[in-house]
Formats: structure tokens, C-alpha cells, sequence
């Protein structure tokens, strides 16, 4: 890619991460909060439903290459596949961590009722941020980081394996929309279980401070104390994966 237009870098990954979380926290309140016409639907239904909302996200978000992810930012950067451009990275994550948070104000906002009529404050913070099944952070931070290495890793293999000569920007544009969400449903489906697969430390954290600020009707906690698991874990994730790939996914030439 040629010298960065970073407005532009920040607005696409903002535009694609507010309609991924507007979707995907969209799917869980469907499925989760009390009298939605999809209330019970099912962990298939979220898994696909994270999955398309991938797919709108990365549709949208191609003038940047659709990272979405600080995971996948830093995943590239440890590989070599982006420069190590301080302003550049820094659109990424803003565009990122603002377009999160906005997403999860449009879904809170969608089901606004339905919240005022769910009486679990557990449902109501798991539309907005993941936790475990079992609580057991050391076993739910491998989880996390097996999850995002495997999102990272494949979203590389698959950016080398194409026309090394194609001058695009790297990221989940490379992949293209329809492989990534089927990876992403195959995550979900696969190792997303134990902690409900974040895989991406913006569409955790910054849902999560949404649930903290918004005004929701018996909200309880926001969970702070396992926050730092759905950003730390997908973030060595990330960087494995980019540094692995280096050896393990050799480059066509």
C-alpha cells in the first residue's frame, strides 16, 4: 500500500467495526434477552450470526483492509505484513476500540425494551462482553490465545498464499468477506465454548464499558475482574500467530 490516507484508515475501520459489533451483540440479545422473537435460538445461531456480521464488516471496511481487530493489527505488524507506521497503528486501534463501542450502543439501543424486561443482569452484560463457563483465568487465557492464533494465523496464510504482487492492504479484505466469516463461525463453533470467544480485545472491552455507562435497568456488574482476559489473551494470540507465521508460512515469490 502506498503512503497511508489515515483519515481514511480511521473512518473505514470505525464504519466496519460499528456494524461487526451492532451484529453481533445484535445476535446474542436475539437469542438471550427475554420475549425476542429469537430468544433461544441457539449457540449455532450466534456462531453464524458473529460470522455475517464479520462478513458486513469486512465488506465495508476495505479502503483499510478491514482489520477490525487489534489482535489482527499486531498479528500483521509481528509478521511484516504492515509498516511500523506509529500513526497509522494508532487510526487502527481508535478506529477500532471507537467503532465497538458505538456498535454496542446501536444494538443496546435496538432492544432497548427488551433489556427493561430481562431480569438477569448475567444476559444483559453477555450481550455486550463474553465470559466463562467455567472461571479459571490461566485456563480461560489459553483459550483466548489458541482462538485468536488460530483467526491471525490463518488470516496471513491465506494473504501469502495469493498474488504476492496484488498491492492491497493487509488484513480480513485479504481473506476476503465470505472466508473470514466462515473461519469466524468455525472458531466459534469449535474452541469458542469455554469462554465464549472473544478473539478480539475491542469488541470485549470497549462493549464492556458501554454496558458500565449505559443507563440499563438492573444492569449489575460489568465483570472487571475477568476483563483483562478477553484483551491480554487475544493479543499474544495475535502476535504468535505473526510471529510464527514468519517461519511456518513461507512467502511466495
Amino acid at each position: 500500500m502506498d503512503t497511508p490516507d489515515y483519515g481514511v484508515v480511521f473512518l473505514s475501520e470505525t464504519v466496519g467495526t460499528t456494524l461487526l459489533l451492532l451484529l453481533g451483540a445484535g445476535v446474542v440479545a436475539n437469542v438471550i434477552l427475554a420475549k425476542t422473537k429469537g430468544f433461544g435460538g441457539g449457540w449455532l445461531l450466534i456462531n453464524f450470526g458473529w460470522g455475517l456480521a464479520v462478513f458486513a464488516g469486512v465488506t465495508v471496511s476495505y479502503a483499510s483492509g478491514a482489520h477490525l481487530n487489534p489482535a489482527v493489527t499486531f498479528g500483521l505488524l509481528a509478521a511484516g505484513a504492515m509498516p511500523f507506521d506509529i500513526v497509522l497503528i494508532l487510526c487502527y486501534l481508535g478506529g477500532q476500540l471507537l467503532g465497538a463501542f458505538l456498535g454496542a450502543v446501536l444494538a443496546w439501543l435496538t432492544y432497548r425494551n427488551h433489556f427493561d424486561e430481562e431480569p438477569d443482569p448475567a444476559a444483559k452484560l453477555g450481550v455486550f462482553s463474553t465470559g466463562p463457563g467455567i472461571r479459571n483465568y490461566g485456563w480461560n487465557l489459553v483459550t483466548e490465545i489458541i482462538g485468536t492464533f488460530v483467526l491471525v494465523f490463518v488470516v496471513i496464510g491465506f494473504g501469502r498464499a495469493g498474488d504476492p504482487q496484488v498491492d492491497a492492504p493487509a488484513g480480513l479484505a485479504a481473506l476476503g468477506a465470505l472466508p473470514v466469516a466462515f473461519l469466524v463461525v468455525a472458531i466459534g463453533a469449535s474452541l469458542g465454548g469455554p469462554t465464549g470467544y472473544a478473539i478480539n480485545p475491542a469488541r470485549d472491552i470497549m462493549p464492556r464499558i458501554a454496558h458500565a455507562v449505559l443507563p440499563i435497568k438492573g444492569k449489575g456488574s460489568s465483570d472487571w475482574s475477568y476483563s483483562w482476559v478477553p484483551v491480554v489473551g487475544p493479543l499474544i494470540g495475535g502476535l504468535l500467530a505473526g510471529w510464527l507465521s514468519i517461519p511456518l508460512l513461507p512467502i511466495l515469490t
